[in-house]
């Protein structure tokens, strides 16, 4: 049977100090089998970006990780990864910023993991690349002469390509993804972005498959939403609720609906927004006040990147004058963690929650609406406030679905959580948790691995799906010297 080879910007060793992967380590625990191979950055920046990846045998897994150069990591990972790509992913073009010397930077890390990892690969070995980080490191490894199956999956949205095309080298980065055999996505949405862009910007036809032949590749674009294991999270939120800090959370709250939020500190995730709805819910419906605690967890993230200092100066000041406009002796309407908490503890706290207010302004899923619905006690669940704009919510349309973007209905919706009778929330709450059981994180990684495991037709079986299956293809609107590069 065929080896798996994740490839992802971090990797989570067990036992060092570095951070596990998000939600990407819970999502591939079923496909990381003894045996699989775990590649990317180790998470050091020294002088110079190494030359051999460090192998470390765990469990049965090997992990193997890259150290990189500081200037390396600055320019790939807080310049265009993160200052280029992320932004133009999550529909903020004002805030992106371009930089050649970054996207160089980006395209040299990329460069250096397919190096250091060709070596340890066997010829019958299945490769899983995953986010935006790594757009280019499929073409790397192609033209390392790299002939294995090689499937990549993007957390984030796809943007189309009225959007795409503002990216400075947009045409070399797609052109460079499409030499994956497999593409994934979110949602139907995403990958329908992705298709417009390889007709605009690529001058090829997919087919209703999402299947077209680039450079001479068979390459397939699939929906898989990734999801959670139910059963494993309600279980652990209902220890957990229990638990020594989960009484400490009940009986803080004296009797009060507890709301809850869970984010990244990111401008993605629509915290100032929410912040404000919570203001206009106390000024527009005054019998909430003193009655509803809100909990907003922000875990600090990517803080070298100058707007997320930024906005973690914005939040403190939007919940500071909430807090202190509306607060009491005894009560405080917001109470502002700004780190990371356990995901067992968590799940204790999602449990309490009458309300999960999930509002960012775009994101490519959102794990924490499906834990939250996962944690709930289903004789007396929670209500989840979605934004509309969350991968999750072509899935969840049972939740209370909201444009982040409007204050109002933010807190509109609040309000109609905290009211909702007992009947109506038990039956969304059904209906919710029928949706995530259907999307596991098994079924997440079943579905991807289908696709790459299947071998390609013949030949002939290709058909006509791109008009320059005789030849390599040049994206438009790109010069040719450039295009020789990618």
């Amino acid at each position: 049977m065929s080896r798996m080879v994740f490839v992802s910007n971090r990797v989570p060793v067990p036992g060092d100090r570095n951070p596990a992967a998000g939600g990407l380590a819970v999502a591939l625990s079923d496909a990381l089998v003894s045996g699989s191979l775990w590649f990317g950055w180790s998470g050091k920046s020294v002088k110079a970006t190494a030359t051999e990846a460090i192998v470390t045998p765990v469990r049965g897994v090997t992990y193997a990780t890259l150290d990189l150069g500081a200037d390396d990591y600055a320019g790939f990972y807080t310049g265009f990864a993160n200052s280029s790509l992320y932004p133009l992913l999550l529909y903020r073009l004002g805030l992106m910023s371009f930089r050649q010397e970054d996207y160089a930077a980006y395209r040299s890390v990329n460069r250096a993991f397919a190096a250091a990892l060709a070596p340890l690969l066997r010829p019958d070995d299945l490769i899983w690349v995953h986010d935006y980080q790594l757009l280019t490191v499929g073409h790397e490894l192609r033209a390392l002469g790299v002939s294995q199956r090689i499937g990549f999956f993007l957390h984030t949205p796809f943007v189309p390509p009225q959007i795409f095309q503002a990216l400075p080298r947009a045409a070399e980065l797609l052109d460079a993804l499409c030499a994956c055999d497999v593409v994934g996505f979110h949602t139907q949405g995403y990958r329908d972005s992705f298709l417009q862009c390889v007709t605009a910007m690529l001058g090829i036809h997919p087919d209703s498959d999402g299947v077209f032949c680039h450079r001479g590749r068979r390459v397939q674009a699939i929906v898989a939403p990734i999801g959670i294991d139910v059963p494993r999270f309600s279980g652990a939120a209902s220890r957990a609720a229990s638990s020594s800090l989960g009484m400490k959370l009940e009986q803080s709250l004296a009797g009060r609906p507890l709301g809850i939020s869970v984010d990244r500190l990111d401008y993605a995730k629509g915290l100032p927004n929410r912040i404000h709805a919570i203001a206009n819910l106390l000024a527009r419906y005054p019998e909430h006040r003193n009655q509803v605690t809100f909990l907003q967890i922000a875990a600090p993230s990517r803080e070298e990147v100058s707007a997320y200092r930024g906005l973690r100066r914005e939040l403190d000041r939007a919940v500071g004058d909430v807090n202190g406009r509306y607060s009491e002796a005894d009560w405080t309407p917001i109470r502002h963690m700004a780190r990371a908490v356990g995901r067992s503890t968590l799940a204790g706290y999602y449990r309490l929650a009458r309300l999960g207010v999930v509002t960012p302004l775009r994101d490519g899923m959102n794990l924490v609406a499906k834990e939250f619905v996962a944690a709930q006690n289903q004789t007396d669940p929670g209500v989840l406030i979605l934004s509309r704009f969350a991968g999750a919510a072509e899935e969840m349309p049972e939740a209370l679905i909201v444009n982040p973007f409007d204050i109002e209905e933010i807190a509109d919706r609040m309000h109609e959580g905290l009211i909702m009778p007992l009947e109506e929330r038990q039956a969304r709450h059904k209906s919710l948790l029928a949706s995530i059981r259907g999307t596991s994180a098994r079924q997440f990684c079943q579905t991807f691995l289908t696709a790459l495991r299947a071998p390609p037709p013949d030949d002939g079986d290709i058909g006509d799906w791109s008009a320059d299956t005789d030849g390599p293809t040049q994206p438009r609107g790109q010069a040719p010297e450039l295009a020789a590069h990618v």
